[in-house]
């Protein structure tokens, strides 16, 4: 019997086993859907904003790590954008297995690992990185992000990049609510810590296609911008760069509009608010 069987509250591990299996789950699903386009109707380069390859500079003989990769389907534009050796990590072996199959068949030569990423030194043999790429639906997995940043400083070379492109918590804080007019997007949610996971349980995910079956049970994480920089500072790394904007991969709410490659953002008439945030710092 689990402690939510029982009644009481569920362990850190047990969330985190729980998120595992969700992600297990939930592959199958993501696998079928038209989100993530694997039939070719999406290229690896689709799930990136033009300013990421700004940020990040040449690629070309750097060791790329991916951490939380799923399906690999960001991790491959590192390998065709020269890359000397790009390896990507994820807890699921469901989803690790499927982007060993993906990599082969688009004749990639690609690397996944499997394992929790506060695990990532050991399961890579401590190999050291000149990027270490995260994001986009990563951090609200993670308990706690102190022991997250140590790790990724343990995985950096001397001078090794961090770039970290995250949804930023004030769009996890909106949500849609019927006004005179249509939906309005208004705070109604926590956009700091501090009252513990919130639980969801539903077999529907952020794609299109069939639900999810088995486990539908899943814990996420607040984490204020403020709580992640001073994470990343602490651990040694030197911030260089924080951009904020309003675009998104994917349409989250119902009035977004086609933006710039390709993505997503709020119509015109609309405050133009942050959507997504990222972070590049170096290890020294």
């Amino acid at each position: 019997m689990t402690t939510e069987q029982s009644g009481t509250a569920p362990s850190v591990a047990e969330m985190v086993r729980a998120n595992r299996a969700n992600w297990d789950a939930r592959t199958p699903v993501h696998v079928a859907s038209r989100f993530y386009g694997l039939d070719g109707s999406r290229t690896a380069e689709d799930w990136f904003a033009p300013f990421e390859w700004a940020d990040l500079g040449d690629l070309a003989g750097r060791d790329v790590l991916h951490l939380q990769c799923h399906l690999g389907t960001e991790t491959a534009a590192f390998a065709e954008r020269g890359a000397a050796h790009t390896v990507g990590l994820d807890f699921s072996p469901v989803s690790v297995a499927e982007a060993r199959r993906l990599a082969r068949e688009a004749g990639r030569t690609v690397e996944f690992v499997e394992a929790d990423v506060h695990d990532a030194v050991g399961a890579l043999g401590g190999r050291r990185f000149d990027v270490v790429y995260t994001g986009k639906g990563a951090l609200c997995y993670l308990p706690d992000l102190a022991p997250w940043a140590e790790t990724v400083a343990a995985l950096l070379r001397p001078g090794g990049v961090l770039y970290l492109v995250e949804f930023h918590p004030l769009l996890h804080a909106l949500g849609p609510t019927p006004g005179p007019d249509g939906e309005e997007l208004l705070l109604r949610h926590d956009y700091l810590a501090g009252r513990g996971p919130i639980r969801s349980d539903t077999p529907h995910t952020y794609t299109d296609g069939p639900p999810v079956r088995g486990a539908t049970t899943s814990f996420e994480w607040r984490h204020g911008l403020g709580e992640v920089l001073s994470a990343v500072a602490a651990a040694g790394l030197r911030i260089e760069r924080v951009r904020e904007t309003e675009l998104l991969p994917w349409k989250r709410f119902a009035a977004m509009v086609p933006g710039d490659n390709g993505w997503w953002r709020l119509p015109e008439a609309e405050p133009i608010v942050p959507l997504l945030f990222a972070v590049r710092a170096v290890a020294t």
